[in-house]
């Protein structure tokens, strides 16, 4: 049995999941939104006293690896509705800078011209920039996986390089460094 796809999501107060039989959708509605999944034909989805139980009706290779999968989609719905997903990112360089104004981004990462990101509606932004510290990019959002997409969108504008560590990277991030040419000489 897969670990992780026998698991119940637990459902938090304010959270209702529907499931639509007939087409196999799961529908969670929350304090912060509502999202959609469409899951594997093959599964089980059920709603018993405050839990989601999924099941799958062989031990295939196929369907343990959706039971999984899906089970932990619809625990990721779950949690985003209820308390959002946050990411923080940081610009480490001189003269980076990052300003938002609505849904659109504006990051000055030493290229020439200013990169100008238009944000979807469900992920809000704000940057905040403090004297002596670097610049932050705070993205939230109750869709996990649009909130990835997003911030792997940002960061390959100007990844972290290994020498002198300038670029964009995610709060908390550990970057290997390189030494160099003058560590070689001798």
């Amino acid at each position: 049995m897969s670990r992780i796809g026998k698991a119940p999501i637990a459902i938090p107060a304010g959270v209702t999941v529907t499931v639509d039989q007939k087409t196999n959708v799961v529908t969670v509605k929350g304090p912060h939104g509502e999202l959609t999944q469409a899951v594997h034909p093959d599964l089980t989805v059920s709603v018993e006293d405050n839990h989601v139980h999924i099941t799958r009706p062989s031990d295939d290779i196929e369907h343990r690896s959706q039971h999984g999968l899906f089970r932990a989609l619809i625990h990721n719905m779950v949690e985003g509705v209820h308390k959002r997903y946050r990411k923080e990112m940081e610009l480490v360089g001189v003269g980076y800078r990052a300003t938002a104004t609505g849904q659109v981004l504006e990051l000055s990462l030493g290229y020439s011209h200013a990169i100008y990101l238009k944000l979807p509606a469900e992920v809000s932004v704000e940057a905040k920039s403090e004297r002596n510290k670097n610049p932050l990019i705070i993205l939230e959002s109750r869709d996990k996986q649009l909130l990835g997409q997003v911030c792997a969108k940002i960061r390959s504008l100007r990844k972290p390089e290994p020498y002198k560590g300038k670029g964009i990277k995610f709060v908390g991030e550990i970057i290997r460094r390189k030494s160099g040419k003058k560590a070689g000489a001798k």
